[in-house]
């Protein structure tokens, strides 16, 4: 059975990779069996507030964040070792205001001078590796149902099933199921591109209309009201009426045509995007690649703000705070905006590992992986190098424990994990009330482990912005903060034991609340993962110090 609540008798065998003390004869103990009932935060919360929630703390704030403060106060007087957390994202901006004193730098290779000087196998690897290419230009991904559908296509596009030998009838059906799945999705996209197109003509052919006809641009919906019924726009008057302002209305749809406009784009057969000159599904055909990691900062912003929320700079006055206050970013590009290859998931894994990155972060997943084994032997290669993996569960609103696998993952069978150090986290809000899962998140008693802050989430875009963004790739990296804060202060505990304790840790539920995609259905919290609990730094820290000193 797939138990991610540590024993007592389980935790006893882990076996530390720490460099100063073994921990491996100490259990990891048990959370506190009390759920914390505290009234949610009443009233209307600043900008301010609203941006600093990740790190509150529950029982002073009433908003179920991590406790980042009190964890610090815990350990004022300790030292801290610095910990290298790898970001696997798309391209991060290490120059970044809130970044750039906390980017790894590998001190074994001389920058800029073309030659493999560590002979690691990647040239001028200064901060980490771009396995995309591209040499910081954005590069164009496609969905991999798109290239799965696109091979398959190009071979049995014209053939009936009469014509299939009978060695190829096991691929001709999964051909088959492939192409109804890719049409449903494409149908999908596209109706949502002309829809939100159509709202854009509506908009601008309305409000033109409007401003030449009343002679100005802040006509009322009185104005609107007097036109004859063959010249009202009826989208422009829901919008007028509304109170909502037009100028910024026109925004947000132009966003969503370009977002669906995107969308569309990442189903196009006829789009070749591999473009580092290797076999994307040959495991052995490397190097390839660049050092350039940072990809497009104008197409690109989601491998910045995974990184802010682990590493951004504490207290220096500027922008916002990362979890981790003594750790450094390793940044490896591995997406942009479709899904990345198993290979270089599987290569990136190894790199981080083999670089000295004790915690790394996944923010990404997908619904098809022809080649999940070469993922999986990554994770067991961290494995063994007591390396901690953190993942996003995804934003399908999913129970992972029925429907279809999302990759990477730990547990090819839902049930039995095949390692003991990846640990895969669902998304939470501010509210301490039935609306505390996020709607969005995916959920489930045995593959999300933890719940973590995720919506609403301020952290740092390229350019030295910074801007709210909300999803289960927004709550992974709070974990991977405090993983690394606890690996900081006490690396004598393995990869396992620090996955397990912040389990254990956690501020335990026990109302119930909104269940996502559930259309109103109400649910135990406990019942939504395998800790019923969400993050909690402080007591993550308070645990581990008494499995250390024993106090």
């Amino acid at each position: 059975m797939r138990k991610l609540i540590l024993s007592l008798s389980m935790a006893a065998i882990l076996v530390s990779c720490g460099t100063t003390k073994s921990v491996s004869d100490i259990a990891v103990p048990e959370g506190n069996s009390v759920a914390v009932n505290v009234p949610a935060k009443f009233g209307t919360m600043t900008e301010e507030d609203i941006r600093k929630w990740p790190q509150a703390d529950l029982m002073t704030d009433s908003i179920p964040g991590m406790s980042i403060d009190k964890a610090y106060q815990f350990v004022t007087n300790k030292k801290s070792t610095t910990v290298i957390v790898g970001i696997l994202d798309t391209g991060t901006d290490i120059n970044h205001e809130d970044l750039k004193d906390n980017v790894w730098t590998n001190e074994d290779e001389i920058d800029g001078n073309g030659i493999d000087d560590d002979k690691n196998g990647y040239v001028d690897d200064i901060h980490g590796w771009n396995f995309l290419g591209g040499l910081g230009e954005h590069t164009p991904q496609q969905l991999e149902i798109t290239r799965i559908y696109k091979k398959l296509n190009k071979k049995y596009e014209h053939k009936s099933p009469d014509q299939i030998s009978n060695i190829d009838k096991e691929e001709y059906a999964y051909y088959q199921t492939i192409k109804i799945d890719f049409e449903k999705r494409v149908n999908k996209e596209n109706e949502n591109y002309e829809y939100y197109l159509s709202l854009q003509k509506a908009l601008k052919e309305g409000d033109k209309f409007a401003q030449k006809k009343f002679g100005k641009t802040d006509y009322t919906i009185a104005d609107l009201n007097t036109l004859p019924e063959a010249e009202q726009n009826p989208f422009l008057m829901r919008i007028v009426s509304s109170g909502a302002n037009v100028y910024e209305t026109q925004i947000h749809l132009d966003e969503g045509v370009d977002h669906f406009a995107d969308r569309v784009s990442i189903y196009d057969i006829t789009v070749e995007n591999r473009i580092t000159g290797d076999d994307g599904y040959d495991i052995i055909d490397v190097p390839y690649g660049d050092p350039i990691v940072t990809g497009s900062l104008e197409e690109e912003m989601h491998g910045t703000h995974v990184s802010g929320s682990v590493l951004a700079s504490r207290n220096n006055g500027i922008g916002m705070n990362g979890v981790a206050n003594n750790a450094k970013l390793m940044a490896v590009r591995v997406l942009s905006n479709g899904d990345e290859y198993d290979k270089d998931v599987a290569l990136a894994i190894r790199y981080a590992v083999d670089n000295g990155a004790k915690v790394i972060n996944m923010s990404f997943g997908k619904s098809y992986s022809p080649n999940a084994d070469w993922v999986y032997d990554a994770i067991k290669y961290a494995a063994s190098k007591d390396v901690l993996l953190v993942h996003g569960s995804g934003n399908d609103h999913k129970n992972l424990d029925t429907a279809d696998l999302v990759y990477p993952n730990d547990a090819t069978d839902k049930i039995n994990e095949f390692s003991n150090n990846m640990i895969n986290v669902g998304a939470i809000t501010r509210h301490y009330d039935e609306n505390l899962v996020a709607d969005y998140s995916n959920y489930g008693k045995l593959n999300v482990d933890i719940f973590a802050p995720g919506s609403e989430i301020y952290s740092t875009v390229p350019k030295n912005e910074y801007e709210s963004n909300q999803g289960t790739s927004m709550a992974a990296p709070q974990v991977a903060g405090v993983a690394a804060l606890i690996r900081s202060y006490y690396p004598e505990l393995s990869a396992s034991q620090v996955k397990h304790i912040i389990m254990n840790s956690g501020n335990k539920v026990d109302f119930q609340v909104l269940l996502p995609g559930g259309d109103g259905k109400k649910v135990l919290f406990s019942d939504l993962s395998a800790s019923g609990r969400f993050l909690n730094a402080y007591e993550a820290i308070k645990m581990a110090d008494k499995m250390v000193y024993g106090k």
